[in-house]
């Protein structure tokens, strides 16, 4: 029998497995809930995860996305801007290096040392690499058209120069730089061939010259003619006229480059946009090219990009040297943007597009065609911070 009160041995050993068995489970669900982590972690991967898209992943299948490099960025005395150059293009121009002036200051003498960097950072981080320029009016050296007495050289000798200098330089840069912009603002804003030594002692023939000589130095090249102020009808006609005419020569010519200096109020879009289609229809890549956006007025009715053009510094033609007004700044944002919806409509004529330069500190613009102003032409600001409308041109790329 059992005593009064008293359970039976299975009974206890029921209940003491029940309790054993309550406070495993109990310590179970406790680490469980331990170890879930908190909403605010939980935002915090998901964050890290989404990482917002860059300017070259969100146009990624669209265009190339590029930018111009300078040399002390090239030497490596800004890396806080090539930082923005890594994360955000994958194409890359030299804005002075490569120019002759520069390659060759003196005859004989090539300069490599920056032109060289220049190709090892785009191949070592895995952009595409634009060659500029083999053939400009200007930034070339005295000593190209002059002869060992000091006087000009005739056709035959400019010819020659020409030749040995494209050959020299293409062939050194073989298959590691894709394009060249081969000859550089040979038309005027009227249509007209602009007539500087090269044309004055070879003809229209010197760019035929020029072509050809960059093709035999790399036939695998994409060899294109780059020029500013595109969008003027009469400008625009004179470079279809000229490339026409190279076309039915059988000259190699595979694309041609729109300089983008342009302005708040000019060019209108629908210019620009009609240049775009006029070019593409000769059955040429196109390239937006050097394109900046100028908040500042201009001192003279001309909208091109013509380097000789200097005026005299005056404080109304500085209207923003410590900070640009959130009026303006919305402006450009705007004006920005309309251009970007521009180059996505027609992206399936488009190679590429290059802004000319990295931050609104390091721009031209700054010096051009007024000395010692402060422009805020570029995507990013003088502290490297992305303005506005780099969010606004991602967001439109994804839809």
């Amino acid at each position: 029998m059992l005593s009064k009160g008293r359970l039976p041995a299975t009974t206890v050993c029921l209940k003491f497995n029940s309790m054993k068995n309550l406070i495993y489970l109990t310590t179970i669900i406790t680490l469980l809930v331990s170890c879930k982590p908190k909403e605010s972690e939980k935002d915090t991967a998901m964050l890290e995860v989404q990482k917002p898209l860059v300017l070259k992943e969100a146009l990624s299948g669209k265009f190339l996305m590029g930018t111009a490099l300078n040399a002390r960025q090239i030497n490596g005395y800004n890396p806080e801007e090539l930082e923005v150059v890594k994360s955000n293009f994958n194409s890359i121009v030299a804005e002075n290096c490569m120019k002759s002036e520069r390659l060759v200051p003196e005859k004989g003498k090539y300069d490599w040392s920056t032109a060289d960097k220049f190709v090892e950072f785009g191949e070592q981080n895995g952009m595409v690499v634009h060659g500029h320029t083999l053939i400009w009016h200007s930034q070339t050296p005295r000593w190209f058209f002059k002869d060992d007495a000091g006087n000009e050289i005739d056709k035959e000798e400019l010819t020659k120069r020409m030749q040995e200098h494209i050959a020299t330089v293409v062939t050194r840069y073989k298959g590691r730089i894709k394009s060249w912009d081969v000859v550089n603002e040979a038309v005027l804003d009227d249509g007209s061939l602009r007539e500087s030594k090269f044309y004055k002692l070879l003809g229209e023939d010197f760019i035929k010259i020029a072509f050809e000589a960059a093709h035999e130095a790399d036939p695998d090249a994409e060899l294109y003619y780059n020029d500013y102020s595109t969008s003027i009808p009469e400008k625009r006609d004179g470079i279809v006229r000229m490339i026409k005419n190279l076309q039915d020569q059988g000259v190699p010519i595979h694309g041609v480059g729109m300089q983008g200096h342009v302005g708040m109020d000019y060019p209108e879009l629908k210019e620009f946009e009609k240049t775009i289609e006029a070019f593409s229809d000769l059955g040429l890549k196109v390239a937006v090219t050097e394109f900046d956006i100028t908040v500042l007025p201009s001192p003279w009715k001309n909208q091109g990009a013509e380097v000789s053009a200097n005026f005299d510094y005056e404080d109304r033609m500085n209207p923003y040297p410590e900070k640009l007004p959130d009026s303006v700044n919305n402006a450009f944002n705007a004006r920005c943007l309309d251009f970007f919806k521009l180059f996505l409509k027609h992206e399936d004529k488009l190679d590429k597009v290059t802004m000319w330069g990295v931050n609104d500190g390091n721009s031209w613009r700054n010096n051009w065609p007024v000395g010692g102003r402060t422009d805020y032409p570029l995507l990013f600001d003088r502290q490297n911070k992305p303005k506005g409308v780099v969010d606004s041109i991602v967001l439109l790329a994804k839809k």
